[in-house]
């Protein structure tokens, strides 16, 4: 009877050993990367740049990606023990040993980088694998837990990948993308900020400076506005450089205005700063969705 037991665990728990690693990647950070990099190679193609193309830049920059998540498990392991949004994680819940953790991350990322090396080309291969050594050495070891510039700064890796989209496709960064980056890059402190005006005292008790923490609720949502007002005004900036058409126009002008009201809010009453951060996922997929559909259709 022990041993039918036996044989009847053993493919359950090769599947959550599995499901550990799979969520050593932080997935649903992987899809909001990914939402960024599409659009980027439609916009440098003027159209559809083919299955295989994009296929081939996904996998390698979910493979950099996943990487980056893996090792970030793996340095703040100590931290996610104690906040309460963290504990259940894979390190924490020590379903995955730290060191194995921090090899898989590795394994990841060298994938990703030969990868995108054989099946785009070099620049996007270097560009993704400097957004994972960006993340890891300069974000999470070097700014998270020592300055409330942390996520203004570290950001800018999630910004990447609309570089690396657009490299995949031309070979070359054109001033397009660097504006795509930027809407991504000034994005990030209100989507990040609003999720930390939530669990403030998680951040306190890990000792990491987070805005609220170190400036306080009222500081946050005037930063919050004010990245929010920028992001807004750069996602403009594309119609003009990249002769997009009213489709993104309409989408930019009425999400934009959409997205500061929330924003606004959230500086009126700090507790509806969860559903700005929801909202704020929102508002990335549809704008570079926008890209897409103004591109193909208009």
């Amino acid at each position: 009877m022990d041993s039918t037991a036996a044989v009847v665990s053993e493919p359950t728990l090769r599947r959550g050993v599995v499901a550990a690693y799979f969520a050593l990647t932080k997935p649903r950070i992987i899809e909001l990367l990914l939402i960024t990099t599409v659009p980027a190679m439609v916009l440098a193609e003027g159209g559809w740049p083919g299955w295989w193309p994009v296929i081939a830049t996904l996998v390698g920059g979910s493979l950099s990606a996943g990487g980056a998540n893996a090792i970030n498990n793996w340095f703040d392991r100590d931290i996610d023990e104690v906040m309460r949004r963290t504990r259940r994680r894979p390190l924490p819940r020590h379903d995955v040993e730290p060191v194995n953790a921090l090899r898989f991350g590795t394994v990841l990322g060298v994938a990703g980088f030969v990868w995108l090396w054989a099946f785009t080309n070099l620049l996007a291969a270097v560009l993704s694998t400097a957004a994972l050594a960006f993340y890891v050495f300069v974000y999470t070891m070097g700014l998270k837990r020592r300055t409330p510039q942390n996520i203004v700064i570290g950001g800018a890796a999630g910004a990447v990948p609309a570089l690396v989209g657009w490299a995949a496709v031309r070979g070359d960064l054109g001033l397009a993308a660097w504006i795509l980056f930027a809407v991504v890059f000034y994005w990030t402190p209100p989507h990040f900020w609003a999720l930390a005006l939530r669990y403030e005292k998680d951040y306190a008790a890990a000792g990491v400076p987070m805005l609220p923490v170190v400036k306080g609720t009222e500081a946050t949502t005037r930063s919050i506005l004010l990245y929010s007002g920028v992001m807004v005004l750069v996602s403009l900036f594309l119609v003009p450089v990249a002769r997009m058409g009213w489709i993104y126009l309409a989408v930019a002008v009425g999400l934009g205005a959409w997205f500061m009201w929330g924003a606004w809010r959230v500086q009126r009453d700090p507790s509806r700063a969860m559903k700005l951060f929801t909202d704020s996922t929102i508002y990335l997929a549809v704008l570079f969705s926008a890209v897409v559909v103004d591109v193909l259709v208009g």
